[in-house]
């Protein structure tokens, strides 16, 4: 009687201790070991890790995302599974295209320092909650926008790329718009009169030489807005007449006045600029930077647009004020990457706390019931160093199921 009631127990007790196995898995791989986790593992960070590609073991219900600083080349309908993402940094990557499918639910995507060449329609078409969208120091030439798409984009970086004529049909309800750093030359008729709410525009070093008649005529919301570093014709009075009229009866702060031997003109001129990016990685309104003649005495660049999510700074929001002066090399040195120092708050998933000594090394019966309960302290110990909320659930499971199996089998 006794041989066969401890031939029954030692099945139940094999499969409690594989169960037990199984959890303690699911547990230490729900971050990916190329990345850091922290916020039940719902913020991931996988920047600077020189990827080629998605890792594996990300969490389906994952709220922000960073793969900024790796070698990723494309990114086509990889993350559409993540609909809780909220936040994505693809920044200083070797993509091409913008990824397509992206999880509607974003809020923020960074895509800066890529070689993308064109924002098509539908690459953004049904991005409802979208807030703020970096496309600064890519290769785009144009965009496009569908009317009435987009009615959450508050913000928006285009910096840093090709264009020649200022975007049509940008969504109507922007704040913020930085095209400095193109080869802008015009302005068409209309295109900034959908507009009203748009607060801080940049355009300066660019190559306009005048604007048409009533460019900035429908800007009733502006407050800042730069011209310098931009060749303006002068002499030519009949191009130049309106823009020099504008700004001396604007009531938005112009900084760089065209013709003008004065820096700021306008009449809130007396207004203090937005602040630029702090050195703690704090988003603030500040795109503006330093004139090309400047660059290479610590010129400031790269993004300037404010994040919508104070708490998110990703990597490549540090290294603004030290940039690396060369991709390639950085690429191609992947044991050395640059140390970023500002990122949102991570944690690494504890594996180092895990010793050998407390995994299992026998699954006889006469010690598979210690085995089973050294295992669940192990998972507990894990689960309290993360700071896990769902460790810790999955370790309340465990304890139910040793509890449960105790009192089948008489331990």
């Amino acid at each position: 009687m006794e041989k066969r009631s401890t031939m029954l127990r030692s099945p139940v007790l094999e499969l409690a201790c594989l169960l037990v196995l199984l959890l303690m898995g699911e547990v230490l791989s729900i971050c990916p070991q190329t990345c850091l986790c922290s916020r039940s593992h719902r913020e991931v960070d996988c920047s600077g890790r020189n990827l080629s590609e998605l890792p594996d073991g990300l969490q389906h219900n994952i709220h922000t995302l960073n793969l900024s600083y790796n070698s990723l080349v494309e990114l086509h309908y990889l993350l559409t599974r993540f609909a809780h993402l909220r936040t994505l940094d693809i920044s200083y990557n070797l993509l091409t295209d913008f990824p397509a499918s992206l999880p509607r639910a974003l809020w923020e995507i960074y895509a800066s320092g890529n070689g993308i060449r064109l924002l098509d329609k539908n690459d953004t078409a049904y991005h409802w909650n979208l807030k703020a969208l970096d496309l600064s120091g890519n290769q785009l030439e144009r965009v496009v926008f569908i009317n009435n798409t987009l009615p959450n984009l508050r913000s928006l970086n285009l910096s840093g790329n090709k264009f020649w004529t200022v975007p049509t049909n940008m969504p109507s309800n922007l704040q913020t718009v930085d095209l400095s750093n193109n080869y802008l030359v015009q302005i068409l008729p209309a295109t900034l009169d959908r507009l009203p709410d748009l607060a801080y525009f940049y355009l300066h070093n660019n190559r306009f030489s005048s604007v048409s008649d009533r460019a900035f005529s429908k800007l009733s919301g502006l407050k800042l807005i730069t011209l310098n570093d931009n060749p303006w014709v002068c002499e030519e009075e009949q191009n130049i007449s309106y823009l020099l009229s504008w700004v001396k009866q604007t009531p938005a702060r112009v900084i760089g006045c065209p013709c003008y031997t004065r820096h700021v003109c306008g009449r809130a001129q007396g207004d203090k600029p937005p602040a630029r990016l702090t050195t703690n990685g704090g988003w603030h309104f500040a795109s503006y930077t330093q004139s090309s003649v400047t660059a290479g005495s610590g010129r400031v660049y790269g993004r300037p647009m404010p994040a919508v999510t104070e708490s998110y700074a990703s990597k490549s929001a540090a290294v603004l004020l030290n940039p690396p002066s060369n991709r390639t090399s950085w690429h191609g040195s992947a044991a050395d990457p640059p140390v970023f120092k500002i990122r949102f708050p991570l944690t690494s998933t504890a594996l180092s706390t895990v010793k050998t000594s407390d995994l299992p090394t026998s699954t006889t019966p006469s010690s598979t019931t210690s085995t089973v309960r050294k295992t669940a302290s192990v998972i507990r110990s894990t689960s309290t160093s993360t700071g896990s909320t769902a460790n810790a659930l999955r370790a309340a499971a465990v304890n139910l199921l040793l509890s449960t199996l105790a009192m089948m089998t008489g331990i």
